[in-house]
Order: C-alpha cells, then sequence, then structure tokens
C-alpha cells in the first residue's frame, strides 16, 4: 500500500507541488501585510538625495 502511495506522490509532485506553494505564498503574504500595515503614502517619503540635500541647506 505505502509503495503504491508512494509512486503516486512521486509521479504528480510538479502537479501537486506548484498549487501548495502558490497558496502558502498567497496566505504568507497576506499575513505579512497585515501585520506590517498600510505603507506611507508615496508623497510622506523623500528619497534620500532630497534628505541629503536638505539637511546640506540646514547646515549652511
Amino acid at each position: 500500500m505505502w509503495w503504491a502511495l508512494w509512486a503516486a506522490l512521486r509521479t504528480y509532485a510538479p502537479y501537486v507541488t506548484f498549487p501548495v506553494a502558490f497558496v502558502v505564498g498567497a496566505v504568507g503574504y497576506h499575513v505579512e501585510r497585515g501585520l506590517r500595515g498600510r505603507a506611507p503614502p508615496a508623497e510622506e517619503e523623500r528619497s534620500i538625495a532630497e534628505r541629503r540635500d536638505e539637511r546640506r541647506l540646514r547646515e549652511m
């Protein structure tokens, strides 16, 4: 009995692996998204170059 189960799993592994990996990835994506919260709006984020320029202007 076990040999038949292992043979079937070995034969159909590519067809089983992708859907399982897809579901695990989707669940992980949504869990992480829920734990991290919302991303800050894009207009509030400044690039490193903009921050550096502002810091240099303040230091003058």
